[in-house]
């Protein structure tokens, strides 16, 4: 599935879609910048059955492409110097398997290539042009950047809110009157635990014991799934406390809240990478 975005490079429309989690630009949209709109195909094709082309394109598949069909490209390479050569992006991915440049056909369709490939376009057609793409596709990688940033720290503010939820259950329902203060940290301190060792296999102790290097705790070290995942569990372990559920009974359901959240979480982000 493609998850469009666009940046205006010098009053054109850029069209990047995301797809599998790498940034694809569309390659028509850079061509219209060459002779207009009604010639971005052949553009795109004159570049593509270039020889130089073709052995930067066939080094690119294969070092990322497993399944990239290297006599097919061998046929292409040594055609690719006769007058009457002739390749088009949908039979180059026909023949080949290849992964880096994508049709997509409709409406808002075009031809769109794997960033590292689009750039090389770029620099063949208009490479001024080039100059202006970068410097507006870094502005919108140094945006996402800033709001994961902000998904983050706002999943982390949601932890600790829900963590003021989960000690005052712990305080209601399993800290027995006239205690010290240091009995009740102590009681804290293992249902803190008891959700580490739930979501993360170990606890806080023994993960700073295999992490010696690494500043701050198992829970900073936390991804965003992970910490969507603690809340969800502070607040379920909370209602447990109350319903007065053994602290070996909590662990059972909370890890197994635990593997389900987190297969859920982590195949939406195969298809979609939260972001």
């Amino acid at each position: 599935m493609m998850k469009n975005k666009k940046i205006n490079v010098q009053g054109i429309d850029i069209v990047i879609s995301q797809i599998v989690n790498q940034d694809y630009i569309c390659i028509t949209d850079i061509a219209k910048t060459k002779d207009g709109e009604s010639r971005a195909a052949d553009i795109i094709k004159n570049w593509i059955r270039n020889r130089g082309t073709l052995e930067y394109l066939g080094t690119w598949e294969q070092l990322y492409n497993p399944i990239f069909k290297v006599v097919e490209f061998d046929h292409f390479k040594m055609n690719s110097g006769l007058a009457s050569f002739v390749l088009s992006p949908g039979q180059w991915i026909e023949k080949t398997d290849a992964i880096g440049i994508i049709v997509k056909k409709g409406k808002y369709g075009g031809t769109f290539a794997h960033k590292d490939i689009a750039f090389e376009f770029c620099s063949a057609i208009n490479p001024v042009f080039k100059i202006y793409l970068i410097k507006e596709f870094q502005r919108l990688k140094e945006e996402e950047s800033h709001d994961l940033h902000l998904d983050w720290n706002f999943q982390r503010t949601l932890a600790k809110v829900n963590y003021r939820i989960h000690t005052d259950a712990i305080k209601e329902n399993l800290i027995p009157s006239e205690i010290s203060n240091q009995q009740a940290s102590f009681i804290y301190a293992n249902e803190a635990d008891l959700l580490n060792v739930a979501l993360f296999g170990k606890t806080s102790k023994e993960w700073r014991s295999q992490n010696l290097e690494i500043k701050g705790n198992i829970r900073d070290d936390a991804t965003i799934e992970q910490l969507v995942v603690l809340s969800n569990m502070e607040s379920i372990n909370a209602l447990l406390i109350q319903q007065e559920f053994s602290q070996c009974e909590r662990l059972v359901q909370l890890n197994k809240v635990a593997i389900t959240q987190m297969k859920s979480l982590i195949e939406s982000k195969v298809l979609k990478k939260i972001k």
